[in-house]
């Protein structure tokens, strides 16, 4: 699922395996990077590395050294603080990776080589400042070309609500059916999990289609590029993103994530969250510019804030409703199984 490629203007592939730094942060939320990682890519991470972190991952505490010895050969800023910082307090323990042997691999907004002594330290002993959030030099504007093999994008009501947990359960539950897949990811801790991709929230509008036209190319007859969806075609700051990852990406099938009980758009005062229809018919009405034949094979909800009676109760009637399998692919069973059947259908 995880497997780099090689088609141009692709991300750097990362170096593996991890260790997760959590600086000094106090407030879980801001550790979602780390906590992606451990849940999606516990295979590749050897540890954790704290400079008065009280929020954990679980993992073992490894100093630089100790994950060196271990096999990592990267340090993960697993923080997503506000304003994407990397404060003084964490510098000295960033050049004590670096001096340990390992690379640095950020999806903050400041730049590592912004950093002075990070920068400094990086040059005189040869280790790889990586920031995620950089789209490469040479992506091409979109040619509408119909690409060959298979493509699933996840779609959203809103922002922050599921598309990645959505597209990595997908992409795992095709690969257990012995279906050909690959998760395509075009986000800071997509990209960290599945060692590649493109950060889409950073490319020029103009090549929005063409950079979802470069991570998901030509492809097998059988192969599926399951692809992590951004924004909403909805959201009145995010809608460009989401268009062109569509058009671009030119899906066969989207699956539709939803967060129960969510109303308001995420840091847009004033909007509603769209209903489940509209997405549906949005995407459909969009999208069928690049691929006539796309379809919605289901809708994804992140029930996290219910039980889980009221979860399954919630799902059976909103499926019902829909005339769709409606899931939570954390939670899995067979309203799970019956998602991911569609989409192949």
């Amino acid at each position: 699922m995880n497997a780099p490629f090689a088609a141009r203007g692709t991300a750097t592939v990362l170096p593996q395996p991890y260790l997760l730094f959590l600086g000094d942060t106090t407030e879980p939320g801001f550790a979602k990077t780390a906590f992606g990682l451990r849940d999606w890519a516990g295979e590749k991470c050897v540890g954790e590395y704290a400079c008065g972190a009280t929020v954990s991952t679980g993992l073992p505490r490894l100093t630089p050294a100790e994950a060196v010895a271990k096999g990592a050969r990267g340090l993960v800023i697993g923080v997503a603080n506000p304003g994407g910082v990397i404060p003084p307090s964490w510098r000295t323990s960033l050049v004590e990776a670096l001096e340990a042997g390992l690379d640095i691999v950020s999806g903050m907004h400041v730049r590592l080589a912004d950093i002075p002594e990070v920068a400094e330290a990086a040059a005189l002993l040869g280790r790889q400042l990586i920031d995620i959030r950089v789209p490469p030099a040479d992506i091409p504007v979109a040619t509408g070309r119909k690409r060959s093999g298979k493509r699933l994008l996840t779609v959203g009501t809103d922002c922050a609500l599921g598309k990645k947990y959505t597209a990595l359960a997908i992409a795992r539950a095709f690969e257990a059916r012995g279906i050909d897949a690959d998760f395509r990811a075009t986000g800071q801790t997509g990209i960290m999990i599945a060692g590649g991709g493109m950060p889409m929230d950073a490319v020029i509008s103009d090549f929005e289609a063409g950079a979802a036209e470069v991570l998901s190319p030509d492809g097998a007859p059988e192969h599926w590029d399951v692809i992590e969806g951004q924004g909403s075609l909805a959201h009145p700051a995010y809608a460009a993103v989401s268009l062109g990852l569509l058009h671009g990406s030119q899906p066969d099938v989207f699956v539709v994530c939803h967060e129960p009980g969510r109303t308001a758009m995420l840091g847009t005062a004033g909007y509603t969250v769209a209903t489940i229809e509209e997405i549906i018919d949005l995407t459909t009405a969009l999208g069928r510019r690049t691929n006539p034949n796309i379809r919605c094979g289901g809708v994804s909800f992140n029930s996290s804030a219910l039980d889980e009676a009221e979860a399954a109760a919630l799902m059976e009637a909103e499926s019902n409703r829909l005339g769709l399998p409606v899931a939570d692919p954390v939670r899995g069973g067979p309203a799970f199984d019956a998602l991911v059947e569609s989409c192949l259908a």
